[in-house]
């Protein structure tokens, strides 16, 4: 009977054991389930370890963003009024050239209204005359320009550096830079002919000039200072021209390319008024005498509108070679 009785206790003991570890069990699981699977546990880093580079550079790429557009958004009032302030006097010109045949104060037989110029403009573009003699022009006007530039850089070094060199060719120098281009075209359509090469040659006669005066005197005009310390360091003569001569001289050297990239279409025009058969220069003599005064005027504010985007790009090319300068405001 006692042992009936202590096992009936026994059992009951254990059947209440049991019931406590099934009611305690689902109150530790999800606790060590957290523990293991939540994004704390997961993402938490030991005392002087680093954090993964993607975790900041999302918010900085995105801080860099948002401030490029604020500082864009800031500066858009400042851009418009620039624009504007730089259209308003050719703007003001366009209207002049309009209102004034139309009102009687020019012939307009002579100066058609601006409005009737863009449509001559737009009739030549659409059936091709235009490209055709705006290609022909700029392939002449490019190649000489090119090759005057590739001559007269390097020539302009030396005699600019090597005094023996500048009294050898000096006197020659001095006689062909006052002689007009214009003047001797006669001469290079005599001894090259009417093609091509004529042409491309008084281009190049004619840009050689400024490019090479005024390298010559930008050599001239390099710092005395920066020449001593380049040469207390030894430099070698070609270090001493790429890292002092060269980079102090871009500014001289690029208002001497830029009037060239001027003459080399100026001059070329007029060579194709002489003796072509395409090019803006016959266009605009070729309107004149078919008297077709609005596509001639379309020929000349072609020719207007390639030398202002060819210059703005000698201009931005200036800037990144002599990005090192300190503005004279700063």
């Amino acid at each position: 009977m006692s042992s009936t009785s202590g096992t009936t206790a026994e059992k009951a003991d254990a059947t209440r054991a049991t019931d406590a570890a099934n009611t305690t069990d689902p109150v530790q699981a999800p606790s060590l389930t957290k523990s293991a699977t939540s994004p704390e546990a997961g993402t938490s880093t030991a005392p002087g370890t680093s954090s993964p580079p993607d975790a900041h550079r999302a918010p900085s790429l995105t801080a860099r963003v948002r401030r490029t557009a604020l500082r864009t958004v800031r500066r858009l009032p400042y851009l418009l009024l620039k624009g504007v302030t730089k259209s308003v006097a050719i703007v003001a010109l366009l209207l002049l050239w309009e209102i004034a045949p139309r009102a009687g104060l020019v012939d307009r037989t002579f100066l058609p209204p601006f409005s009737e110029v863009a449509d001559a403009w737009w009739g030549l573009a659409a059936d091709g005359q235009l490209a055709d003699n705006a290609g022909a022009s700029l392939a002449r006007s490019f190649s000489g320009f090119g090759i005057a530039v590739a001559v007269a850089v390097p020539l302009g070094l030396l005699i600019g550096w090597y005094r023996p060199i500048a009294d050898l060719l000096g006197p020659l120098l001095e006689v062909f830079r006052n002689t007009a281009a214009l003047a001797l075209l006669p001469v290079f359509v005599l001894l090259l002919g009417i093609g091509e090469t004529s042409k491309i040659s008084i281009v190049v006669y004619s840009c050689t000039w400024p490019i090479l005066l005024n390298t010559i005197s930008a050599v001239r005009h390099v710092d005395p200072t920066l020449l001593k310390l380049a040469k207390s360091m030894d430099l070698s003569a070609p270090r001493l021209f790429q890292k002092v001569i060269l980079p102090a001289s871009v500014p001289v050297m690029f208002t001497g390319i830029r009037l060239a990239g001027a003459v080399s279409i100026l001059v070329l025009v007029a060579a194709e008024m002489i003796g072509a058969k395409a090019g803006l220069g016959y266009l605009i003599n070729a309107s004149q005498f078919n008297f077709a005064i609005p596509q001639m005027y379309a020929g000349i504010i072609t020719i207007s509108a390639i030398g202002v985007v060819f210059n703005q790009f000698l201009v931005t090319v200036e800037r990144r070679l002599s990005s090192w300068r300190v503005p004279a405001g700063g």
